[in-house]
């Protein structure tokens, strides 16, 4: 195997949405009440939803961009690379940087449908997060069958209306959703609270996994307002571990056996400490925790390594003690159009960490694991010698794909008389309480 003969499958990208996306599935007031895009005096756009402002942020969308324009600034679609929002442009940069299937989840409504929870008026938020779901899974991914995975958003506000949801994406052939790791941030029940068990039924007996995305429920911390931004952004995947141990304890996983959970941009080389300290937590504690009534005698690394999909960006170091881990339970992710993101070079990237590997090991993390993990055959639409990382850069080729890095129109310039000094997270939270008072203006 060479790193041309690989398939890949991405199981974390995003998509900022295109304004149109309800025009299709609603009418009347649904769709006049639906989220709106709209664009500040200074050109750059935010969506607007039942009182909520949300800017389009930079670091959200910044691939194709020279480094050095990279930032959170707000930004306006006309400065994106159109494969963010447009699905027969994403194909063109999937295929020029070698992903034959990806993962989306949605920006503008939340890695968990978070928007639509905190929206007041709740009978209008099911219907437009049905109606996203309708066009995640009908447009987006049903545009180029076999080349998406769906991932659908429930409306677990509302128990009745969350199982009736799963039935209905279900019958469309969504395998996905995507929950709120720690719902009590949502003012709902905790995940160990009996509020939940028709939906664990409702989930497993439709085969469906759920995804747990950094950044939807528990607080990715940083130390203080005048932390750098680059300290905040290097701890992001390592907040997962706050979830993935809630998670880890759910007496659900004993009662559904098949229950499937995939922690969405977690990276891997800190696995296997986790499964360490959890296993030594376990032995020492449970004697007046009574944890034992979660795990059954098992070790909390046995149900750990049964249940839980772990996802990596870059992890060299993950892949060097893949053995410390389950090798059927890691998958690749490109994060897509991310700032994280390797795009067009995944490849080249990816087969300089694995290339050590088997080439059974190669096609789990790259493809076969997130293929049964996900419920998603894409080799019953496609043959697998067309979506190798060779097959998919020649039809790039032949299509005149191009990547070369556009500017969106400069590095920010500094005001008169300011200094150079590094980004902090207070310049965010200031910049981001700006522009939702600009919008709300």
């Amino acid at each position: 195997m060479d790193m041309n003969d690989m398939v890949i499958i991405s199981v974390d990208d995003h998509i900022s949405e295109p304004p149109e996306m309800f025009d299709k599935h609603l009418s009347g007031e649904d769709l006049a009440t639906a989220p709106k895009l709209r664009t500040n005096a200074d050109g750059t756009n935010y969506w607007e939803y039942q009182g909520m402002f949300m800017p389009s942020v930079g670091l959200n969308a910044v691939v194709g961009r020279p480094l050095e324009e990279y930032g959170m600034e707000p930004s306006s679609f006309e400065q994106l690379r159109k494969g963010v929002y447009d699905v027969h442009a994403r194909i063109d940069d999937m295929n020029v940087n070698g992903i034959a299937a990806s993962l989306n989840f949605g920006t503008c409504v939340g890695f968990d449908g978070g928007r639509f929870h905190k929206a007041a008026d709740k009978g209008k938020a099911r219907i437009h997060m049905r109606a996203y779901n309708d066009w995640h899974i009908d447009e987006w991914c049903g545009a180029y069958p076999g080349r998406f995975i769906p991932c659908a958003l429930l409306p677990t506000w509302d128990m009745k209306a969350t199982v009736e949801e799963i039935g209905r994406i279900a019958k469309k052939g969504c395998t996905t959703v995507s929950l709120n790791e720690n719902p009590t941030t949502q003012g709902l029940p905790s995940i160990h609270n009996e509020y939940w068990e028709p939906m664990w039924k409702a989930i497993t007996d439709n085969n469906m996994t759920i995804c747990l995305h950094i950044g939807a429920g528990n607080p990715v911390p940083h130390a203080s307002q005048e932390t750098p931004i680059e300290a905040w952004i290097t701890t992001m995947p390592l907040s997962s571990c706050v979830g993935a141990a809630d998670w880890l304890n759910l007496s659900a996983l004993q009662r559904y056996p098949d229950l499937r959970i995939a922690l969405s941009e977690c990276g891997l080389g800190w696995i296997p400490y986790f499964m360490e300290r959890a296993d030594f937590s376990h032995a020492r504690h449970k004697a007046w925790t009574h944890s034992d009534m979660n795990f059954n005698g098992q070790k909390p690394s046995d149900i750990f390594r049964k249940h839980f999909m772990v996802c990596f960006i870059d992890d060299a170091f993950g892949l060097q003690n893949l053995g410390a881990v389950n090798e059927d339970m890691v998958s690749y992710e490109c994060d897509y159009p991310h700032s994280d993101t390797l795009w067009p070079k995944v490849p080249e990237r990816l087969w300089e960490t694995i290339r050590h590997l088997s080439p059974a090991q190669i096609d789990k993390i790259t493809h076969r694991n997130a293929m049964r993990h996900f419920s998603f055959d894409m080799f019953r639409h496609h043959e697998r010698e067309e979506l190798t990382v060779g097959a998919l850069r020649a039809k790039a080729a032949a299509a005149g794909v191009d990547t070369t890095p556009k500017s969106a129109g400069g590095a920010k310039p500094l005001a008169e008389g300011e200094a150079l000094r590094r980004i902090t997270s207070g310049d965010l939270f200031r910049m981001f309480a700006h522009h939702a008072k600009t919008a709300a203006d």
